[in-house]
């Protein structure tokens, strides 16, 4: 087992000549997003048009310190991928080395395309590394955010995502994703030998870092409201599979429920306390309640139909899961408590891996059909249904905290490796990892918590 993972707490404050601007742009961007679109004379994307072209902007390099221009260069990364944008090349830049300090040509700028700017720097604070940005609507030739972030030096990289979504949330009214991480199952070595430890990355795959040795088989995992704990399912040599809590910053693990039960697919109630999860017993799978700290695991559901793959709503009054008690594989949704049972997937193919939506507006799954597997999402009362991505073998979705994008694993016959979807289906990507990869778990915002 490698040393405890540790979370660092980002810094922000607004600075210089933003103080006025800055508190009204985010407030305003709070009311976009409870009532949709933008409003007029403001400078924002309305990501609801079918005709959507993402917005040109300009990330110019920062100044500062020796990982300046880096950060400025994933700040433009983060946000090319996020669909949203198109930051223009470098090479058209008109202003080089623009000082965040120094009001930018507009019309120099305009004449390239740009609808918005981006400049800063990157300081040595104390022992604190800071990113200082602001962010200039070129029509109106003003500044809309100028805001300040510092973390520990070790985590620099942390000042790109944070500034991507800070400009990610100003443009959108949504929050950003960017200051995240995934944990997953990676494999290494053939395929006939390869080793499935738990991994993490950031959101753009980059440090990556092993949580388990691979000696023993670790599945599913999932990440904590908090971000702080994970849990997932341990199959033993007797091939009786255990859930297991791993609290991140102690390393520590705790065994949910008895041992002579087999107990898999967990996930966590929007409050943390309780896991929902399988359980496996005389042959047949119920679905079950337990407490993250141990005690009993308490059966909600009962029969012989094989109900597994719990998700809670975001209010955690709701259960949506895959069940093949109708006689074939689909989801449906019951109370918390197990009442009130209903079918919401009334499609062709076989439907699997629900994930409800963290706004509650959605719910994600796994369709097959034939040979071919998607990944769609539906409302929780089983309408709208739309496929937002298809192929040879898609799985696993898990949403980012924003409820906006989707990110699964695909197999297209080599071996597994990830990718991320938007909920319009206008984004389809992969996220780098060293080696095969699958059963994504998205955590929430880092600076949230």
């Amino acid at each position: 087992m490698n040393r405890p993972f540790q979370l660092f707490r980002p810094v922000l404050f607004v600075f210089g000549l933003a103080a006025a601007l800055a508190l009204p742009a985010l407030m305003a961007s709070d009311a976009r997003a409870q009532s949709g679109g933008c409003r007029a004379g403001e400078l924002c994307i309305d990501l609801t048009p079918k005709n959507f072209k993402p917005m040109p902007i300009a990330i110019v390099d920062f100044s500062g310190d020796t990982q300046a221009a880096q950060v400025s260069q994933i700040i433009a990364a983060d946000l090319k991928r996020s669909g949203v944008f198109e930051p223009i090349d470098p090479s058209r830049h008109p202003e080089r080395g623009l000082s965040p300090d120094a009001t930018p040509n507009f019309g120099a700028w305009s004449a390239v395309g740009a609808q918005a700017i981006v400049t800063g720097r990157v300081v040595r604070d104390g022992g604190r590394m800071a990113v200082e940005y602001r962010l200039w609507d070129v029509t109106a030739s003003k500044q809309v955010v100028g805001l300040r972030h510092g973390v520990d030096p070790g985590a620099w990289r942390r000042l790109a995502h944070l500034a991507a979504d800070q400009v990610y949330e100003r443009m959108t009214g949504d929050t950003g994703f960017f200051d995240t991480r995934i944990i997953f199952v990676d494999e290494s070595g053939p395929k006939e030998k390869r080793k499935k430890r738990l991994a993490m990355i950031d959101s753009d795959g980059a440090n990556f870092r092993a949580i388990s040795s691979g000696n023993e088989m670790l599945l599913t995992p999932r990440f904590s409201p908090r971000g702080d704990k994970v849990a997932f399912m341990a199959l033993a040599d007797d091939e009786n599979s255990q859930v297991q809590v791993l609290n991140l910053a102690t390393g520590q693990r705790a065994v949910v429920g008895n041992a002579d039960v087999s107990t898999f697919s967990p996930r966590f109630s929007p409050n943390g306390a309780q896991l929902a999860l399988s359980v496996e017993s005389g042959g047949n799978t119920n679905l079950a309640i337990a407490s993250v700290n141990g005690g009993d695991v308490r059966r909600i559901t009962s029969g012989g139909a094989i109900d597994t793959s719990p998700s809670y709503s975001p209010d955690g009054s709701q259960i949506v899961f895959e069940s093949d008690r109708g006689g074939g594989q689909q989801i449906y949704i019951m109370g918390a408590d197990g009442s009130g049972v209903r079918r919401i997937s009334f499609g062709e193919g076989r439907y699997s891996t629900p994930v409800w939506s963290p706004k509650g507006d959605f719910i994600a799954f796994t369709r097959q059909k034939g040979s071919g597997f998607a990944i769609g999402v539906m409302k929780p009362d089983g309408s709208g249904e739309r496929i937002l991505t298809e192929g040879y073998h898609n799985e696993g979705p898990t949403w980012a905290p924003n409820g906006r994008y989707i990110m699964f694993f695909r197999d297209n016959g080599g071996g597994p490796k990830l990718f991320m979807v938007d909920v319009n289906g206008r984004v389809d990507v992969p996220i780098p990892t060293p080696g095969y990869a699958s059963d994504p778990s998205w955590s929430p915002l880092l600076s949230s918590k």
